[in-house]
């Protein structure tokens, strides 16, 4: 246990009623519950917690008995592994025995439960993951956990090669880890064991795989973990598509985002490391199986051209009018970042940026303008329901595009009617 460092004055989370209720109901009769893992590690960082998980020496069945003895819901979510989630004061705490891995495939384990909080610590990931903290919020660490919290540096848990064997994605959360909490260079065992072992990573669900990619774009500036990444042959493991496109515009990406006040979009860094391909970014949507919603949008970005940075709002309308206003909002971007990280020393480049802040600022106010004239329009002017109709009306929309969308219903109409005349 680790002397003197506490939780008093950065979580307030900890004080809340409900979490010390079922804390101490945990506790009863000897037994011990202690918030475990990315709570305590975020309070000690001074980073926001979403989660809170809790570690007992109660086996699953106990835990559920003495949460509902006090009024709380329960739920079995993982009940094999020791898992229960109790929803208290309307908030979800998963809570898990004590365990041990008795048998590992590099995917999933086997656990059995125990008392042994070293233990514990010792099957987890890495060191400032392993973490506790008491009702009262002094910190237990068996590990070395603090020193490297202190010194921003990621380690895994004694040997780093049987800690990926027991699960190969750990390669990944390495490197998602490294990207939110660490500085400097990684840890050099965890580089070489995670270089050494990649090919292990082939035998991760595409789920998981996506999943942790999805976290690691998400942090503040993956640019340094995906230089790793690369340097350690995983990158191209799970990202082959990033091989040959290369990672060099994340860096001006990530500068132009928090200089522009952009929101942190992990689909956009993906689309700066990946080439615009529209069969390669089908494929890879397959592969990793993204959402529906995702892989539209890598489709879309990809079908889209860069618009000219001289182009007027009006010449951008008309393509936005065909085409994907999205697919073109994250063009511009990419187009804009880019060309910001080259204006430092290029007067050209920084005349290119102007003109894409322009047009994105356009692009985000853009509204698709209605066209003003129906079928019926033309129905009412003698033309027949088929192919004739669809075949003006098509026409007739194409001039309203091509005037800058200024063509009014009336000219509109009379031009219907000549056309029908012909």
């Amino acid at each position: 246990m680790s002397a003197e460092v506490s939780l008093s004055g950065r979580a307030d989370w900890l004080a809340e009623k409900h979490l010390q209720k079922l804390l101490a109901a945990l506790k009863e009769g000897g037994e011990e519950a202690r918030v475990a893992g990315g709570a305590v590690r975020n309070a000690l960082i001074g980073q926001p917690v979403a989660d809170i998980d809790i570690a007992t020496t109660t086996v699953p069945e106990e835990t559920i008995r003495r949460a509902e003895a006090v009024g709380f819901k329960t739920v079995p979510t993982g009940i094999e592994h020791g898992t229960v989630t109790v929803v208290a004061g309307g908030k979800p705490y998963e809570v898990t025995t004590l365990r041990a891995d008795i048998e590992t495939d590099g995917r999933r384990a086997k656990v059995i439960f125990g008392r042994d909080w070293k233990a514990d610590a010792e099957r987890r990931d890495f060191t400032i993951n392993a973490l506790y903290a008491e009702a009262d919020g002094t910190v237990v660490d068996l590990v070395g956990g603090i020193a490297d919290i202190e010194a921003r540096r990621l380690r895994f848990i004694g040997d780093a090669e049987a800690r990926i064997r027991e699960d190969y994605l750990r390669i990944l959360r390495f490197f998602r880890f490294f990207a939110w909490y660490g500085d400097g260079r990684p840890d050099a065992e965890g580089l070489k064991a995670c270089a050494r072992l990649k090919d292990g990573l082939a035998r991760l669900s595409a789920e998981r795989v996506w999943s942790e990619l999805k976290k690691l774009l998400s942090a503040a500036d993956p640019s340094r973990a995906l230089l790793w990444m690369r340097q350690a042959g995983v990158l191209t493991a799970v990202l082959p598509e990033s091989e040959k496109w290369g990672i060099d515009a994340i860096h001006g990406l990530v500068k132009a985002g928090k200089d522009l006040g952009w929101t942190t979009d992990p689909m956009l860094r993906l689309e700066a490391i990946v080439p615009p391909d529209a069969v390669r970014m089908k494929a890879l949507g397959e592969r990793l199986r993204l959402s529906n919603d995702e892989a539209d949008r890598l489709r879309h970005w990809a079908l889209t051209t860069v618009p000219d940075a001289k182009a007027t709002e009006t010449e951008l309308a008309k393509k936005l009018y065909y085409g994907d206003r999205d697919g073109y909002l994250d063009r511009i971007r990419l187009a804009l970042a880019a060309a910001r990280t080259r204006a430092v020393e290029d007067n050209q480049a920084m005349m290119e940026a102007g003109g894409f802040s322009r047009l994105l600022n356009f692009t985000l106010k853009w509204e698709k303008p209605v066209f003003p004239i129906k079928g019926a329009d033309l129905t009412e002017l003698g033309a027949s329901p088929g192919p004739k109709l669809g075949a003006t009306l098509k026409n007739l929309e194409k001039e309203w595009v091509g005037s800058g969308f200024t063509l009014e219903r009336g000219a509109l109409l009379e031009r219907a009617a000549q056309a029908l005349e012909a």
